[in-house]
């Protein structure tokens, strides 16, 4: 399961980009400092939700939270499966760059996984679904806040011959839909061939 990915665009070139889309952004808590990192579990992560309790047409905000919650036994929740949900609440999308996927070294004798970089064939941003909730946090740990967690689905065809499963990716025709709560039975499922690249980040070492 995916956890790691990458995130380098700017808030300007965030809200370039969504404005592009008739989708222009708040920023309710102001505008965040982003830094060009990989972004690892329970690392802080830019996502955009609809605004809460003003229906489709009041617009959409980015916020950057927390990734994964505490799950049953404390172990985090980053990624969770989408098949046959509609999740009625909650929807995320979740701003990459890329994202990784690990397997066996190729090279026995190294120890490390080899790591592949997933991500868009023209260079663009891509969005994940995500789901975001409360975080009750923990006494002299974290504070309560909000989590978000990365959808899963089976793999498309680019993905497959590394991991038995993949994030939900929406292109960006899609976020507006996913975002105002349509059938997530019409927007979640395997990508396509050819929706994403893959190149081998680190290979052995």
């Amino acid at each position: 399961m995916c956890n790691l990915y990458t995130q380098s665009r700017s808030i300007d070139e965030i809200k370039k980009i969504f404005a592009g889309l008739q989708m222009p952004l708040a920023l309710p808590e102001g505008a965040p400092n982003l830094v060009a990192r990989d972004i690892a579990i329970t690392d802080p992560g830019v996502i955009v939700r609809a605004v809460a309790g003003g229906g489709a047409d009041a617009g959409y905000e980015l916020v950057v939270r927390r990734w994964s919650w505490p799950g049953p036994g404390g172990r985090p929740v980053y990624n969770f499966r989408s098949d046959g949900r509609e999740f009625p609440s909650g929807r995320c999308l979740i701003l990459a760059d890329g994202f990784y996927e690990f397997t066996t070294p190729t090279d026995p004798k190294q120890k490390r996984k080899d790591r592949w970089l997933f991500s868009d064939p023209e260079g663009e941003m891509i969005g994940i679904a995500g789901l975001v909730r409360d975080d009750p946090g923990e006494a002299g740990k974290r504070a309560a806040g909000e989590a978000f967690t990365m959808l899963t689905t089976e793999p498309g065809p680019d993905v497959a011959p590394y991991h038995g499963r993949q994030v939900a990716l929406l292109g960006p025709g899609a976020w507006r839909a996913w975002l105002d709560h349509e059938a997530a039975g019409d927007l979640l499922g395997p990508a396509p061939a050819g929706s994403v690249v893959v190149r081998a980040d680190r290979v052995g070492g």
